[in-house]
């Protein structure tokens, strides 16, 4: 479907929003049905900079915590956005240890299994990204 000036809907080929968690803050919730197999964020191309834990300096607790909530971390480099007020719902994925949703290689996330209209998007964390503090249930935000 398209506009009167052709412009496609920016609705179209959206399959999740972000909504209350019981999980944790915020998460990511179907918004219709999802098959298994399917790339939840297909369109979100956006690579992610790559930043050594040692070039952070001396970060305010707030900036710190930027990075320990929302990026991958593996052997000390975190995977982030290229700036943090560029966040997109892939961001906020809560832990479960019974996710429905996965990532691949490249970062990309797509359904294990089929998703119902309603049901918060999850993942399991210690699949792609190393812990950062203490574990705590539900603690990381993650794309």
């Amino acid at each position: 479907m398209k506009t009167r000036n052709n412009v496609a809907l920016p609705h179209q080929g959206v399959c999740a929003r972000l909504h209350a968690s019981k999980i944790h803050g915020v998460g990511v919730f179907a918004i219709r049905d999802i098959s298994k197999g399917t790339y939840i964020f297909p369109d979100d191309d956006e690579e992610l900079i790559w930043i050594h834990k040692s070039d952070l300096g001396r970060l305010s607790a707030e900036e710190r915590k930027l990075y320990d909530d929302f990026c991958i971390l593996k052997d000390d480099v975190y995977g982030c956005p290229r700036n943090f007020n560029r966040l997109t719902p892939a961001w906020y994925f809560n832990e479960s240890p019974t996710p429905n949703v996965a990532c691949d290689n490249t970062y990309r996330f797509f359904a294990i299994r089929d998703i119902k209209k309603g049901e918060e998007l999850t993942v399991d964390y210690a699949t792609y990204s190393d812990s950062t503090a203490e574990p705590k249930p539900q603690q990381r935000l993650l794309p």
